[in-house]
């Protein structure tokens, strides 16, 4: 299983998680069966570069993401490519890892995530109302 955490830095697990995921150079992925670390440069179009960062990573074989936070629309993107998503990482990337996989983190759903983009919805009663 291949694992994805935006990055402060560039080296690898020693590094701080970055938190806006969008925005960080790099983003450490760890290869859990064969324990490698890669550093795929986020070219993504908010550096100037192409695409974005769900589909750079798609592309690697990433199978899972661990964040600080996000938006609902990234969340969204992330499910289309098939990426589960949990967020609450924090720390070094290393301590993201460690708590991804004793279970601390919390699966990103369209729910939890950052809804600091609609700040005039204050009811939490999705979609269930009719226009």
């Amino acid at each position: 299983m291949k694992i994805c955490v935006p990055s402060m830095g560039k080296t690898g697990l020693e590094d701080q998680v970055g938190q806006h995921f969008g925005k960080v150079l790099n983003y450490i992925m760890y290869d859990t069966e064969s324990s490698e670390v890669s550093v795929i440069p986020n070219t993504s179009e908010h550096n100037g570069g192409v695409g974005l960062p769900p589909e750079l990573m798609s592309q690697k074989g990433v199978n899972v993401m661990l964040c600080g936070g996000l938006g609902r629309k990234a969340v969204a993107l992330f499910e289309q490519y098939g990426i589960e998503v949990y967020v609450g990482a924090q720390g070094t990337i290393w301590d993201a890892l460690k708590a991804w996989e004793t279970g601390r983190l919390q699966k990103a759903t369209m729910d939890n995530a950052c809804s600091s983009h609609d700040h005039h919805d204050h009811h939490h009663s999705h979609g269930h109302h009719h226009h």
